[in-house]
């Protein structure tokens, strides 16, 4: 059988059997979707109890019977503890605002329940956080990696709990079901013209006076003019055109993602600088704005971007 026809088949019996033990977010823990399995001190506990009863049976011990029927005993209230610490509880997720390849996505999570629980463990991708929910609620944050830009599904979401021996382990697996968007990673050219972009934008002469509005700043306000009127009024001063600008990808150099890293830092440099500004991809053209938006927008734009085709003959 072919890798790649392997690779697919262990895939999709993968998402079958997540979609069979995930739970839902935001909806508190069923006791069909919590798993109970044994830690290794668990299975030495177990051998523990089994040798003592063996013992008591062969020497007619009434110690080692006493002995071995605590240990099962206490056993079973721990094993009732552990999944109580776990069972009815909430998870919600909360996406980070904006994430940059090569950094790390902080994923919040906020958990709750009805009572207070203890020592609960949650694990996605390589990553793990540990949180407690003394009144019934807590918070925890897990750091994903996202090595490269792009649209990258969320993994699922284990949590777990050991409490209070360690003897068993509980666990539930919960499917998030949404996507992660990873920016470039910013890459700084040496082009002296980007370096001093929007140069020049900072208040010039005079221009007059206006009705002053809620939000001025007090060391533009005209109190002499109030003090002499007793109307308060700010002042205003003209401003140098802002630089318009495109941010064209085929006039980068480099392979895709090396000019995609580079477009990526001049957005975040002209959104800086207060340019007004563009961004021509190839099958996308973004028109000239400004402000969190145009930057979210462009932004977007680069990390949801498909490279076309390398031409052969570019390469040469």
């Amino acid at each position: 059988m072919p890798a790649w026809v392997a690779s697919r088949w262990r895939d999709r019996l993968r998402r079958r059997w997540l979609g069979r033990l995930t739970a839902p977010l935001e909806a508190p823990l069923p006791q069909s979707r919590l798993f109970l399995l044994p830690t290794r001190f668990g299975l030495g506990w177990a051998g523990l109890v089994v040798v003592l009863v063996l013992f008591g049976i062969n020497y007619q011990n009434s110690l080692a019977y006493a002995l071995a029927f605590w240990l099962f005993a206490l056993g079973v209230v721990t094993l009732l503890r552990t999944w109580r610490n776990l069972l009815g509880v909430r998870v919600a997720l909360r996406l980070p605002q904006e994430v940059f390849a090569g950094n790390e996505a902080r994923l919040g999570v906020t958990l709750e329940g009805t009572r207070p629980r203890t020592a609960l463990t949650l694990r996605a991708g390589g990553a793990s956080a540990r949180a407690d929910l003394p009144e019934g609620r807590g918070e925890t944050t897990l750091a994903l990696s996202a090595p490269s830009r792009g649209v990258q599904p969320l993994p699922p979401l284990r949590i777990e709990s050991r409490w209070p021996l360690g003897l068993v382990r509980v666990m539930a697996w919960l499917e998030p079901g949404g996507q992660l968007l990873v920016y470039p990673r910013p890459l700084d050219e040496d082009e002296p013209m980007h370096r001093r972009a929007g140069a020049g934008l900072e208040a010039g002469d005079f221009a007059g006076l206006r009705r002053a509005v809620p939000g001025d700043s007090p060391a533009r306000l005209a109190w002499k003019q109030w003090s002499r009127t007793g109307v308060l009024a700010a002042k205003v001063f003209s401003v140098p055109p802002r630089q318009q600008l495109w941010l064209d990808y085929d006039a980068c150099q480099g392979e895709a993602e090396r000019r995609l890293s580079v477009l990526c830092a001049r957005v975040l440099a002209h959104h800086r600088a207060g340019d007004r500004y563009g961004l021509r991809l190839p099958g996308l053209t973004l028109a000239q704005g400004e402000g969190a938006r145009q930057r979210r927008l462009a932004l977007e734009a680069l990390a949801r971007f498909a490279p076309p085709p390398a031409n052969p003959v570019e390469g040469r």
